[in-house]
């Protein structure tokens, strides 16, 4: 991120939110003070919740038009990270790589952010980058989380993510707190990094259970079994996941699944392919062999080059099927 955008000429000016009781928004929600910074499909739906609750939201990412959609939908659009994260309880950042957080915390949020803020990061990077920012963050007095997000674009705009957790287990209630507003489900992963753990390994699990449903359907098609029929049959079956039952690559079957829009507006293909070479390089460091999430990473990866990447991972089964023109 360039210096200007970041806004480093600005110099922090002392905030008085801890000295004074928190007012309650019109919802009667004690209103906090979030920052919330990188409006991309998750981060813009989380920004529209929380400002929606009742909550204050400074908000900032490099995109015009995403402040314009985060201004639509309630938050306060700021000219820079400095500048959002000033004066503000909570500092959210959800951004796409382990380089962009660094940046930004090293560049705005701890030289500028208030001393008693909260830091939580709920972008989904490598492990050892969260790790050594809580250490850099813990180092400046800051309390720290890192709180990577499952459920997609559908759960961050309706306020049903589930957040998992890493953090000291004494910070837990006060992170518990401020994701609520934004959460079905907070979890406690274990301490600074377990979250990114627990999400690679989930999201390594989710591409792998997928591609045997994407495989499983295209097989029963061609054994001249109805898709549809076999959905009936193994979601009451051993074969039945959440990747069958509640995210269906078949169109029909799950009215809520990408599937049945065209397979827009879920989890990228692009997003489940970083999400597996994550994995793949936690895997690569600790030595640990994981055959299906090699495997899954090159197909995905396959399918990215062919210029799907934009599409809902689901979308893989129309490879498998051999009908990309569905995709068109």
């Amino acid at each position: 991120m360039a210096t200007d955008t970041l806004g480093l000429r600005r110099r922090r000016t002392a905030s008085s939110w801890e000295s004074r009781d928190a007012p309650a928004s019109s919802t009667g929600v004690v209103m906090t003070r979030y920052a919330l910074i990188g409006l991309g499909n998750m981060g813009g739906g989380m920004a529209a919740v929380l400002a929606q609750a009742g909550h204050q939201v400074q908000a900032f990412d490099l995109s015009p038009k995403a402040l314009e959609r985060a201004a639509g939908s309630g938050a306060s659009p700021s000219g820079s990270a400095v500048e959002a994260v000033r004066g503000t309880e909570v500092v959210l950042t959800m951004l796409p790589a382990g380089t962009h957080v660094r940046d930004v915390y090293q560049q705005a949020v701890l030289p500028h952010a208030d001393p008693k803020a909260l830091l939580i990061d709920c972008s989904t990077i490598d492990v050892d980058t969260a790790r050594d920012l809580a250490r850099q963050a813990h180092s400046a007095g800051f309390a720290a989380a890192d709180a990577p997000v499952s459920g997609g674009v559908a759960a961050a705009a309706a306020g049903t993510l589930t957040f998992m957790v890493g953090c000291p287990e004494q910070d837990f209630s006060r992170v518990k707190t401020a994701l609520s507003p934004m959460a079905r489900t907070v979890a406690w992963a274990g301490e600074p990094g377990a979250g990114q753990a627990a999400k690679i390994c989930n999201n390594m699990l989710l591409g792998v259970s997928m591609i045997g449903v994407c495989e499983a359907l295209a097989l029963a098609e061609r054994l001249e079994l109805d898709p549809e029929r076999f959905f009936e049959i193994a979601s009451a079956s051993s074969g039945q996941c959440w990747s069958l039952t509640a995210y269906c690559p078949w169109p029909g079957p799950v009215a809520t699944a990408p599937s049945n829009r065209a397979y827009e507006g879920g989890f990228a293909v692009s997003m489940m392919l970083k999400d597996l070479k994550l994995a793949q390089g936690a895997a690569a460091t600790v030595g640990v062999s994981t055959p299906l999430g090699s495997q899954a990473e090159a197909l995905y990866a396959l399918f990215d080059r062919l210029g799907y990447g934009e599409k809902d991972f689901s979308s893989l089964l129309q490879l498998l099927r051999g009908r990309l023109d569905q995709l068109a």
